[in-house]
């Protein structure tokens, strides 16, 4: 499980980023692998799936 921040939220297209604390890189998160409600700037912890286009935030909660 890893610890982040969530860099944007777009709630109307329902995707957006969130920074890894721990190796600062941005991964994507869709609002079909989230389990809380997000919004900018708070903490969550996540997983990491592989997607299309590299890896993806999945089973995404507030910390």
């Amino acid at each position: 499980m890893n610890t982040g921040k969530v860099k944007f939220f777009n709630e109307s297209k329902g995707f957006g980023f969130i920074v890894d604390d721990e190796s600062s890189k941005e991964y994507f998160v869709h609002i079909s692998g989230l389990v809380d409600e997000i919004r900018e700037d708070d903490d969550v912890t996540f997983d990491l799936k592989e997607g299309r286009k590299g890896l993806n935030a999945v089973n995404v909660k507030l910390a």
